[in-house]
């Protein structure tokens, strides 16, 4: 994985297993060391960790660089202020067919901002500037009107549409090299 990414406001940094066990093992402060910024009161937790990488902590414990793979924190790096985490993005894994799948979520209070759109653009960018790597697609339901406008932002177009058993009907974007 290469190093830290750097946008206008933000630097994406690479997330490591060490960041995921402190956070999804409540330890704010060893967090925060790793991340060299505060963490925020509210996010994130065990749960979207999880739902976020689609695996268990055990499942990123096992493989953590295929799990890992391009996954970053956001972290708002304004002049003056103090540096926070203001969210992150990841890939479900390592690509194994050319083709990565991306997520991401801002916290509450930093939503409206762009921010979303600034660090999912540079991580597009990145993924498909690594070799074997021809799409990014991301998945949202079409009620979904602020990320679906984050995606049409950063380049990605509509491609399919996916059913999920639980969820139901969800968009399908991509991006190709």
């Amino acid at each position: 994985m290469t190093g830290v990414l750097h946008t206008a406001r933000l630097e994406l940094m690479p997330m490591t297993l060490a960041i995921v066990e402190a956070v999804l093992l409540g330890r704010r402060e060893a967090a925060e060391s790793l991340a060299t910024a505060r963490m925020p009161e509210r996010w994130p937790n065990r749960e979207l960790i999880e739902r976020a990488f689609a695996v268990s902590l055990e499942g990123i414990r096992a493989n953590p660089a295929a799990r890992l793979w391009g996954a970053r924190v956001m972290i708002w790096k304004r002049a003056g202020a103090e540096r926070r985490v203001v969210g992150s993005v990841v890939f479900r894994g390592e690509p194994e067919t050319g083709t990565s799948e991306i997520a991401y979520g801002v916290e509450e209070a930093s939503q409206g901002q762009g921010i979303a759109t600034e660090a999912v653009g540079a991580c597009i960018a990145w993924a498909l500037d690594q070799p074997g790597v021809a799409t990014v697609q991301a998945v949202t339901f079409a009620w979904h009107r602020a990320s679906v406008r984050v995606l049409e932002k950063v380049g990605m177009v509509q491609a399919g549409v996916r059913e999920h058993d639980l969820l139901g009907e969800m968009l399908v974007f991509e991006r190709r090299k």
